[in-house]
């Protein structure tokens, strides 16, 4: 149970600091179970703009606070301003809920959004008074929990936990804090929690394994060697099998301040089989599985009357694929017919946005398009398996813009495996086609208001994927790219952006590397690195004297082309897709060969299915006939 309120000491504080309503408690829907007596704090490790929009961070405060006798608050890396004040005044990071300090709960949980997070964690632990490194916590400091889409290679972030949870975690993380709950109770020590924790399906716990060198590593085909019998060689991520029967109405919280993404967001479907070679998300959250139409409807007309949110957003990683998409949209869109509510979907798919499709996302309410071709020539696009051609964009942007959009984003990366000058120029040429089409699509005195943007994210190569063993091209040469891209465009009308090439490189030195990095973090993060991912805080010779100061080359391990045969850093962690599918989907990319979705066609032997005991139920269902 929580002693201390930190609530008198930080209140006079809030008028020093910069959007103080980040800090205040109680918004509606909030869950504030004080009589609980064993608490678990889930940390967003960025502001509370970002992080109350994460629905990892709802999903499992919901399902620890649906547990008796357990409560689970939320906390956020304040803004640096009252960072420094805390820092000053001896203030430390302190729960939404009780206003307590995070070093009170019994377990603190952290996720790992994204790599560029690594020093904000740092960051959340040190100004929570917990020692950054797992090994140096007593036998009265939270057991520190670590998860999320970095989790995949978690060996950069491994020495700052204590445990680490691959896969989703709506029904490991109660089990894993009900196991620290239960030896707590018994009074077994730190360490006998940490090797218990490493029975829990799904779980890893570092301080468990030793790091083996390159040469023990590639010799015998893992990076880790356990220390004790019984701990696990492999581990496997954990699925939740029960997302498809599961309730879509997820209770939510009303922020008192605006926030990223400040909409009802409700997920309709997870996993992705689309195959795009770059794409991470993709390979980890394998299989497919949706929810009913059913499902789906009645949780937004639910939280659209409980939250009083004018906009709902269907999410997904590819929102546009669920077999029933086109009912979902009719029936809500008939039901908040003249409510002045929008119901959208982030992203779409260009071979699946027809006319059709025009005219149910956003009804009467037409914000901006954003469609993703990824590559400037159909050779490209067979390359990553993007399996979309530039007619589909041009059939998407004709029917969009005969529907009512003026606005539209194309997202494309620069740097992909095999990439040339003319893919470049292919980006140019794309685009200015794709502006004709829709000033073709407008009436003639509207056609001054369409607007064409180009952005362009650098290629990372990310762990789990066909391209693991590919490299990124360096920050020089991506600016290269970029200006030519730029003087390819002969229209003024197009906007060129593109993401910084200096924390692309960083995010790849995450993404690829082992152990070894994480000492190149704690090394940024102690010069003043921190919020990398906020491009007017970024601190670039944080890094550059961290990586000197500790002996490591992060060109090799960003920049460096493998076989496959290599064996990576993250071997002992398993999505479910095989090393050996990913070595062949590499194989047939060089090829320019395509795979096909295995939802729509036969399986395409990646392995999730057997691997996490999880069948492809929007396969079946399409199969049978009951998806149409």
């Amino acid at each position: 149970m929580l002693k201390t309120d930190l609530w008198p000491r930080l209140e006079p504080l809030l008028a020093r600091a910069e959007r103080p309503a980040r800090y205040l408690n109680r918004e509606w829907g909030c869950v504030y179970k004080p009589e609980a007596d064993f608490t678990f704090c889930m940390v967003y490790p960025d502001t509370y703009e970002l992080g109350q929009a994460n629905q990892a961070v709802r999903i499992l405060v919901n399902a620890v606070n649906a547990v008796d006798g357990m409560a689970a608050e939320r906390a956020f890396l304040p803004a640096v301003d009252l960072i420094d004040v805390m820092r000053a005044e001896g203030i430390p990071l302190f729960s939404i809920e009780s206003c307590a300090p995070l070093s009170e709960f019994d377990v603190v949980g952290i996720t790992l959004p994204h790599e560029l997070a690594a020093t904000n964690v740092l960051e959340v632990l040190d100004l929570a008074g917990i020692p950054v490194r797992a090994a140096d916590r007593g036998q009265d400091c939270p057991i520190v929990l670590g998860g999320g889409p970095c989790a995949y290679n978690p060996e950069p972030y491994a020495p700052f936990f204590d445990a680490i949870t691959i896969g989703e975690g709506e029904e490991v993380t109660p089990q894993t804090l009900e196991v620290i709950r239960s030896l707590r109770a018994e009074g077994a020590s730190r360490e006998q929690i940490l090797r218990a924790l490493a029975d829990v399906p799904g779980t890893y716990v570092p301080s468990l394994y030793r790091w083996r060198t390159e040469e023990e590593a590639q010799e015998r085909g893992s990076w880790v060697e356990p220390l004790y019998p019984g701990v696990p060689d492999v581990i496997v991520k954990r699925v939740f099998e029960g997302f498809a029967q599961s309730d879509a109405w997820e209770p939510s919280i009303v922020p008192y301040t605006e926030v990223v993404h400040d909409r009802l967001n409700v997920e309709i479907l997870r996993g992705c089989a689309r195959g795009c070679r770059f794409c991470q998300a993709g390979m980890m959250y394998r299989p497919v599985r949706e929810r009913s139409a059913d499902n789906v409807v009645a949780a937004v007309l639910r939280g659209l009357e409980e939250t009083g949110y004018d906009e709902t957003s269907l999410t997904s990683l590819s929102s546009t694929d669920h077999s029933q998409i086109g009912d979902i949209l009719t029936r809500l869109n008939s039901a908040c017919a003249g409510k002045g509510i929008r119901v959208s979907i982030p992203s779409q798919r260009l071979d699946s946005f027809g006319v059709e499709m025009a005219g149910l996302v956003a009804g009467q309410k037409k914000g901006g398009l954003t469609f993703a071709p990824e590559a400037g020539t159909q050779r490209l696009r067979d390359v990553i398996n993007k399996n979309v051609t530039e007619d589909d964009l041009f059939s998407a942007i004709d029917a969009a813009f005969s529907a009512g959009w003026r606005r539209c984003k194309l997202y494309f990366m620069i740097g992909l495996p095999t990439e040339t000058d003319e893919d470049i120029k292919g980006i140019a040429s794309l685009a200015q086609r794709a502006y004709d089409r829709a000033r073709q699509n407008v009436p003639a005195d509207q056609r001054g208001s369409v607007s064409m943007n180009i952005s362009c994210a650098v290629f990372v190569p990310k762990a789990q994927t066909p391209f693991q063993w590919d490299g990124q091209i360096s920050p020089e040469e991506t600016m290269r790219r970029v200006n030519l891209l730029r003087n390819s465009v002969k229209y003024r009308a197009i906007n060129v952006g593109w993401h910084d090439p200096k924390t692309s490189f960083v995010e790849a030195v995450m993404s690829r590397g082992g152990r070894e990095v994480a000492e190149w973090v704690e090394a940024a993060w102690r010069r003043g690195a921190r919020f990398d991912a906020w491009t007017e805080l970024f601190n670039e010779t944080a890094w550059r004297e961290a990586a000197v100061a500790v002996g490591l080359e992060p060109e090799q391990v960003a920049q460096a082309v493998y076989d496959t045969g290599r064996v990576m850093p993250w071997s002992h962690i398993s999505a479910g897709v095989s090393t050996r599918y990913l070595a062949l989907e590499r194989k047939r990319a060089a090829e320019g060969v395509t795979t096909p979705d295995c939802t729509f066609e036969k399986c395409t032997g990646c392995g999730a299915c057997q691997a996490v005991g999880v069948d492809n139920e929007l396969a079946q269902e399409r199969l049978s006939g009951k998806g149409e």
